[in-house]
């Protein structure tokens, strides 16, 4: 059976590893799911992401989560744009998450990056996911 979500199915892992408090989590790598764990590890909200090589020839993403006195630094993860219902924004009308406290990944023609990274690059984008 074929993932239809692979963004989605990442962030459900790093919500549910972190509801068990668990270190790290591991999933099927790509670009897209590495560049959003990148831009996470920059924001402040993982601790650290890298790609492995698997026994089967597959590639692995291993993300270590953050934690503070004992809760996960990341509060709310949701998706925003889905397969089924596609969400560009202009430059101008990129969310805010939490008057600025958060963050929205954008996916751009220059790459994925923060709503903070686009406004300042003058582009919009999709809006992939919302992170508090």
């Amino acid at each position: 059976m074929s993932m239809q979500d692979p963004v989605a199915d990442m962030l459900t892992r790093i919500r549910n590893a972190q509801s068990r408090n668990k270190p790290s989590v591991q999933m099927p790598a790509s670009k897209l799911r590495k560049s959003i764990a990148d831009l996470l590890v920059a924001e402040g909200y993982l601790t650290s992401a890298e790609v492995s090589d698997a026994e089967n020839g597959k590639k692995l993403l291993t993300i270590e989560l953050k934690y503070y006195q004992g809760k996960g630094v990341i509060e709310q993860l949701k998706r925003y744009s889905r397969p089924g219902l596609r969400q560009y924004r202009g430059k101008d009308e990129l969310p805010s998450v939490k008057k600025g406290l958060g963050v929205a990944i954008i996916s751009t023609s220059k790459g994925i990056m923060s709503d903070r990274a686009a406004r300042e690059a003058g582009i919009g984008g999709e809006v992939i996911a919302l992170v508090a």
